[in-house]
Order: structure tokens, then sequence, then C-alpha cells
């Protein structure tokens, strides 16, 4: 019998289990774990990213729906990108779900081409994988987010 073969009484592979308070858990494997780095390199090999350049441009002949991330702190410190959705991370998938009841009306279908950004990035690029997960197969994030929005001399109103 090789050890592939051999009968496993524990926890599911990946995971390992914990006692706590007389309770047996089971937790993530420490091993296995991503760290935020490699998610993001995996996130961002499911889709292909777009300049700022190419954001703009997309967005000026209207085949893609902009869509800002950013907290309202950085919006109110550093402006705004003219007819760039706002929606608040928290509401992302409420917003762009094109099923969903709470949707805007610019979620019109799957279809949707949303450049996601948020003010560097990063978070921009989870959120666009989340949006994928939606069936929101378009969805993309701005390279290096609203401050190389800013750093091309792109619009930005206060």
């Amino acid at each position: 019998m090789s050890g592939a073969d051999v009968p496993h009484d524990g926890p599911p592979h990946g995971r390992r289990e914990e006692r706590r308070g007389g309770r047996r858990e089971q937790r993530p494997d420490d091993r296995l774990a991503l760290g935020i780095d490699e998610l993001l390199e995996r996130v961002r090999s499911g889709y292909a990213r777009v300049e700022a350049r190419e954001a703009y441009e997309a967005a000026r002949a209207g085949e893609a729906l902009l869509v800002d991330i950013r907290y309202a702190a950085l919006r109110e410190r550093d402006g705004l990108i003219p007819g760039a959705l706002v929606v608040e991370r928290n509401e992302l998938e409420w917003r762009l779900d094109p099923r969903g009841s709470h949707r805007l009306p610019e979620a019109t279908s799957h279809d949707v081409r949303a450049i996601v950004i948020c003010n560097e990035g990063y978070a921009s690029s989870l959120a666009a994988a989340s949006l994928h997960q939606l069936g929101l197969h378009r969805a993309t994030d701005l390279v290096g987010g609203f401050q190389a929005w800013k750093a091309a001399g792109l619009p930005v109103t206060s």
C-alpha cells in the first residue's frame, strides 16, 4: 500500500484540527494559505488589467464604465474622475450584479466592461476578481489606481 492509499482519519487535506473549549475546529493549514502578493498575482492572471490612458479612452468612447471604489476621505482629498460611478467597496457586488435587486441602472448585463479604480491598484484587483465571480467577465481594474490616473494628467475634479 502506498502512502496515497493509506486511509486518512484526520481533517480534510489542507486543514488542521484544533481543540477549543472542548470542541474540535478545523482551521486552514498555514502551509497552504496564500499571502496577499500571491493572491494578487493569481487573481490578476485571470483578466487583462488596463493602464490609465486606455481606461480613459474606453470610458470616453462609451465602451467601459469607470467605477471608483476609493474611500470618501480619499475622494475628498484627491478629487474625482469625471463620469466615474462612485460605489463604496462594501457595496460593489450588490450595485453591479445585473440580476441583483440593488443594482445600479448602469448594471445592464454581464457584458458590461467595468474598470474598477481604487487608490493605487491593489484593492481594485480583488474587487475585479469578485465581479468575475458574479459573471461580469469583462471586469478589470486600473493599474496604479487613481494615483496613476492623476499622474497621467487625466481629468480630475475637486
